[in-house]
Formats: structure tokens, sequence, C-alpha cells
């Protein structure tokens, strides 16, 4: 998020000045390869953040985005250099650096309602779980993702628990222990 925050303030300053071609490189391959679309944005909490930066592309002529591996940032290397080796004399004046806080994340100003739905948030973990069954419209990503997920969770008659290393089980206030012959009991 805090990738997404720098880009976000660094396009709100380049349309501040008026800049109408920009190149943007960043070490988040994450981020780059999001916003030029390459990969999917699937955590909830960056959907927002592409959404806000897909919103400023409007802005712009023309815009690219590269993405510029840490190893290979020298610039980012030099400044971080050059700033610890600064040594800050009292006698002088030290010029202040401009900063923008803001009071809010960015993604919240453009939080729009989201579709709800009166099933749980674990409701596909549940029925793969109980039934092998994948949801429709779901991607061989999304099937995964899901079998993945599921090897951490439990089903104890209609009671999904979720897994922990020390093998003991958890949801709510109850515990579900499993023991080595295989049994299982819940206190």
């Amino acid at each position: 998020m805090a990738e997404y925050e720098a880009c976000i303030m660094g396009l709100q300053a380049a349309i501040e000045r008026g800049i109408k071609t920009l190149e943007v490189y960043g070490d988040s391959a994450l981020v780059i390869y999001q916003l030029r679309g390459e990969w999917e944005t699937r955590d909830p909490k960056l959907i927002n953040y592409r959404r806000v930066v897909l919103g400023f592309l409007r802005e712009f002529d023309d815009i690219t985005f590269n993405y510029l591996p840490r190893d290979e940032n020298q610039m980012a290397d030099a400044l971080a250099t050059l700033a610890s080796m600064i040594k800050a004399n009292k006698e002088e004046e030290m010029r202040p650096i401009q900063m923008s806080i803001y009071e809010f994340p960015a993604s919240c100003c453009n939080l729009e309602e989201e579709e709800k739905d009166d099933n749980p948030w674990y409701l596909d973990i549940l029925r793969y779980v109980r039934d092998r069954k994948y949801p429709t419209q779901a991607s061989e990503n999304d099937k995964r993702t899901l079998r993945r997920l599921a090897c951490d969770y439990v089903l104890d008659g209609d009671v999904l628990y979720k897994r922990r290393k020390d093998q003991n089980f958890y949801w709510g206030n109850s515990v579900l222990v499993s023991l080595r012959d295989g049994s299982s009991f819940t206190y």
C-alpha cells in the first residue's frame, strides 16, 4: 500500500505542476505490473488504490509505468547513501523540506459501495471442504487459491475450524483438539 500511496502522491504533484508527459519508475513489481494491466489486482485493499491511479491517467497525454528492480536502482541507493553521510551543522540554516501529509490514505477518497451479500466470508472455503465444489465463475487461479486455503481448515459437523501449527483448531470460543490417533474432541 505504501508503494501505491507514493505513486499517487507523485502523480498528484505532477498534475499540480501541469506535466502532461510522464514516465513513472518504481521498484515494486506488483504495483507497476498491476498498473500496466499485466497482473490482476485481487487484494481488496489494492483495488481502490489502483482505481485512484487509473483515475489520474486521464490528466496526462502520455504516461508509462516502468519496473526498475531495487538492485538496479542506483539513484535511490545513491540518495540513501548521501543522506546518511550528511552532517547537520547547528550554526547553518537548514532548508526545510516541504512535505504533504494527508489525513486519510489515498484509496479512501475513492471508496465505492461494494456489493453486499448475506454470506459469510468463509462460505467458499466451507463449501470446498464439505463438498469439494468450487464457486461458479472461479478461474483456475481462484481454484488453486481455494485449495491452498482449504488446507488450513477442518469441518466438524457444520462448524468450520481453522487449523493452527500445533494441530489444534480454533473457532470463536470453541477449541477442537485433534489427537495423534486421528480422533478429536471439542471443548
